[in-house]
Protein backbone atom coordinates (compact mmCIF):
# COMPACT_ATOMS: atom_id res chain seq x y z
CA UNK A 1 0.00 0.00 0.00
CA UNK A 2 1.44 3.35 -1.05
CA UNK A 3 0.60 6.60 0.60
CA UNK A 4 0.32 9.87 -1.30
CA UNK A 5 3.19 12.26 -0.72
CA UNK A 6 2.43 15.60 0.88
CA UNK A 7 2.78 18.55 -1.52
CA UNK A 8 5.77 20.06 0.31
CA UNK A 9 7.83 16.93 -0.06
CA UNK A 10 7.17 16.83 -3.78
CA UNK A 11 9.03 20.16 -4.27
CA UNK A 12 12.19 18.63 -2.87
CA UNK A 13 11.97 15.64 -5.17
CA UNK A 14 11.79 17.65 -8.39
CA UNK A 15 14.98 17.94 -10.38
CA UNK A 16 16.75 21.25 -9.99
CA UNK A 17 15.97 23.71 -12.76
CA UNK A 18 18.79 25.88 -14.07
CA UNK A 19 18.52 29.50 -13.09
CA UNK A 20 19.29 32.47 -15.26
CA UNK A 21 22.97 33.37 -15.12
CA UNK A 22 23.38 37.07 -15.72
CA UNK A 23 26.82 38.23 -14.60
CA UNK A 24 28.62 34.92 -14.30
CA UNK A 25 28.42 33.76 -17.89
CA UNK A 26 31.50 33.20 -19.98
CA UNK A 27 30.04 34.76 -23.11
CA UNK A 28 31.99 37.85 -24.12
CA UNK A 29 30.21 41.19 -24.23
CA UNK A 30 29.86 42.87 -27.63
CA UNK A 31 32.59 45.21 -28.81
CA UNK A 32 31.05 48.54 -29.83
CA UNK A 33 32.14 50.30 -33.02
CA UNK A 34 34.40 53.32 -32.77
CA UNK A 35 32.60 56.65 -32.92
CA UNK A 36 34.92 59.34 -34.34
CA UNK A 37 32.08 61.92 -34.23
CA UNK A 38 32.24 61.81 -30.42
CA UNK A 39 36.00 62.33 -30.49
CA UNK A 40 36.81 58.73 -29.57
CA UNK A 41 38.62 56.68 -32.19
CA UNK A 42 41.34 54.85 -30.20
CA UNK A 43 41.49 53.10 -26.87
CA UNK A 44 43.91 55.72 -25.50
CA UNK A 45 41.42 58.50 -26.31
CA UNK A 46 38.65 56.57 -24.55
CA UNK A 47 40.70 56.06 -21.39
CA UNK A 48 41.73 59.71 -21.46
CA UNK A 49 38.12 60.83 -21.91
CA UNK A 50 36.80 58.91 -18.90
CA UNK A 51 39.51 60.50 -16.75
CA UNK A 52 40.66 59.54 -13.24
CA UNK A 53 44.04 58.46 -14.62
CA UNK A 54 42.57 55.35 -16.23
CA UNK A 55 45.11 55.49 -19.06
CA UNK A 56 47.95 54.91 -16.61
CA UNK A 57 46.17 52.18 -14.65
CA UNK A 58 45.03 49.94 -17.51
CA UNK A 59 47.50 48.60 -20.07
CA UNK A 60 45.79 47.43 -23.26
CA UNK A 61 47.05 47.08 -26.82
CA UNK A 62 43.88 47.53 -28.89
CA UNK A 63 40.22 48.55 -28.95
CA UNK A 64 39.17 44.89 -28.73
CA UNK A 65 41.50 44.38 -25.77
CA UNK A 66 39.95 47.34 -23.95
CA UNK A 67 36.39 46.09 -24.37
CA UNK A 68 37.47 42.55 -23.55
CA UNK A 69 38.61 43.58 -20.07
CA UNK A 70 37.10 41.78 -17.12
CA UNK A 71 37.12 42.65 -13.46
CA UNK A 72 39.16 39.55 -12.65
CA UNK A 73 41.77 40.44 -15.27
CA UNK A 74 42.11 43.99 -13.95
CA UNK A 75 42.36 42.66 -10.41
CA UNK A 76 45.26 40.42 -11.42
CA UNK A 77 46.88 43.43 -13.12
CA UNK A 78 46.75 45.33 -9.81
CA UNK A 79 43.99 47.87 -10.53
CA UNK A 80 42.18 49.03 -7.37
CA UNK A 81 38.55 48.24 -6.64
CA UNK A 82 37.17 51.77 -7.17
CA UNK A 83 39.09 52.18 -10.40
CA UNK A 84 38.00 48.75 -11.68
CA UNK A 85 34.35 49.48 -11.01
CA UNK A 86 34.56 52.92 -12.63
CA UNK A 87 36.30 51.62 -15.77
CA UNK A 88 33.86 48.72 -16.20
CA UNK A 89 30.94 51.13 -15.66
CA UNK A 90 32.33 53.50 -18.31
CA UNK A 91 32.82 50.65 -20.78
CA UNK A 92 29.20 49.58 -20.35
CA UNK A 93 27.92 53.16 -20.75
CA UNK A 94 29.86 53.43 -24.03
CA UNK A 95 28.41 50.08 -25.19
CA UNK A 96 24.94 51.52 -24.58
CA UNK A 97 25.69 54.51 -26.80
CA UNK A 98 26.84 57.17 -24.35
CA UNK A 99 29.53 59.77 -24.94
CA UNK A 100 32.38 59.65 -22.37
CA UNK A 101 32.62 63.41 -22.30
CA UNK A 102 29.03 63.52 -21.00
CA UNK A 103 28.99 60.63 -18.52
CA UNK A 104 32.53 60.86 -17.07
CA UNK A 105 32.45 61.65 -13.37
CA UNK A 106 35.39 63.47 -11.76
CA UNK A 107 36.73 61.98 -8.51
CA UNK A 108 35.43 63.32 -5.21
CA UNK A 109 37.64 66.02 -3.70
CA UNK A 110 39.57 65.28 -0.55
CA UNK A 111 37.83 66.11 2.71
CA UNK A 112 39.01 69.34 4.31
CA UNK A 113 37.33 68.90 7.69
CA UNK A 114 37.96 65.73 9.58
CA UNK A 115 35.99 64.79 12.61
CA UNK A 116 33.06 62.83 13.89
CA UNK A 117 30.63 65.45 14.98
CA UNK A 118 30.17 68.68 16.80
CA UNK A 119 33.65 68.59 18.36
CA UNK A 120 35.02 69.86 15.01
CA UNK A 121 33.04 72.49 13.09
CA UNK A 122 34.26 74.61 10.20
CA UNK A 123 37.79 73.32 10.76
CA UNK A 124 37.96 74.55 14.36
CA UNK A 125 37.89 72.49 17.51
CA UNK A 126 34.83 73.18 19.67
CA UNK A 127 35.29 72.74 23.42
Amino acid sequence: MTFPRPPLLRTFLRPATPRARSFHTNTPLPIPPRRPESGISTHEEFLGAIGRGAAGKVKVESWEGLFGLTGQGMKQAGVGVHDRRYILWALEKYRQGGNPKEFAIPPKPKKTIRGWGPSVQNGKRIR
